[in-house]
């Protein structure tokens, strides 16, 4: 990895799960690092979760980067504003956008059509999902583009052409997840000419907290969950997709990827990183060649 040092970097959603661990490797290539969420050590948000954007700022610290955290609604405008404001005054640059805003586990029904799924909660997913990301960019993208070489990463779940041949079982989430894809392919078209990048991004199956927590294991013995569903071995760390965002932004030609849909283990071909346990899982691959085909559960060769 090319080293960050230098650069300025504002992840927006990194309290946990990808987020958190995207900050943590932007820290780890040396980059200043402000990581914003509604979770403080004194105040919750509606998701209820113990993490912590103080918690994921030591983190960013700890591996060596300077991490800061700043509270922040990025349904509120005023907020995100303040946010970039705080960030010109202090840095005088931006680098790195990762708008990795979500929070919306919850508020999703499963397998359930959109005239029974909840009409408020449906709502709210996808203005939680791209409100958030359209605000962000609206005052953070002034800032960035007044250096050439700047990133915007637009995190999602699945690459458009997954997304494009699998239903993602929710029609609410369906929408979230692939307008994002679209956000960043436009997203390209605008900041080209000041020559900036915008990604899509999406890991694989995510051994967030959350799902940790679902399959009551902890990071050290994950691998005991396979017990229950056999193709979680080919999920992967919040740190694999971390990876990828400090490679991209430390890669001098970036602006090949300008528009585009990458997952991180395909990255992972071209830039040559491990997850934490020294393995390269392709989980898009996985889902379309074992899962959607119905083959038994077999990661050899995929990681």
């Amino acid at each position: 990895m090319k080293s960050l040092s230098g650069k300025t970097a504002l992840v927006a959603g990194a309290t946990r799960g990808a987020g958190r661990g995207i900050a943590v490797e932007l820290g780890a290539a040396g980059a200043t690092v402000y990581v914003t969420g509604r979770t403080t050590r004194t105040e919750r948000s509606e998701y209820n979760r113990p993490e912590t954007i103080e918690d994921t700022a030591e983190l960013v610290t700890k591996a060596g980067g300077r991490g800061i955290a700043v509270q922040t609604d990025h349904l509120i405008s005023e907020q995100v504003q303040s946010l970039v404001q705080r960030i010109e005054q202090e840095q005088g640059r931006l680098d790195i956008l990762v708008n990795d805003i979500w929070g919306a586990e919850h508020l999703a029904e499963w397998h359930v059509p959109v005239w029974e799924h909840s009409l408020e909660k449906g709502l709210r997913m996808l203005r939680l999902a791209i409100d958030t990301h359209l605000i962000t960019n609206h005052y953070a993208l002034p800032l960035l583009i007044k250096n050439k070489g700047g990133i915007i990463i637009e995190m999602t779940d699945g690459t458009s052409k997954y997304n494009q041949n699998n239903y993602r079982i929710s029609l609410f989430y369906d929408q979230a997840k692939t307008s994002i894809i679209r956000m960043a392919w436009a997203l390209a078209q605008e900041v080209q000419t000041y020559k900036c990048t915008a990604i899509a991004l999406t890991p694989g199956w995510l051994r967030s907290e959350i799902m940790l927590e679902h399959f009551a294991v902890t990071e050290e013995n994950w691998q005991d969950a396979a017990a229950k569903e056999p193709h979680f071995l080919i999920s992967e760390s919040p740190r694999y997709v971390g990876r990828a965002v400090a490679a991209l932004a430390g890669d001098t030609e970036v602006e090949r990827w300008n528009g585009q849909s990458l997952s991180s283990g395909e990255l992972a071909q071209v830039y040559g990183y491990t997850d934490v346990d020294g393995s390269q899982p392709d989980c898009y691959r996985y889902l379309v060649e074992i899962i959607n085909a119905g083959k038994p559960a077999n990661v050899s060769g995929y990681r």
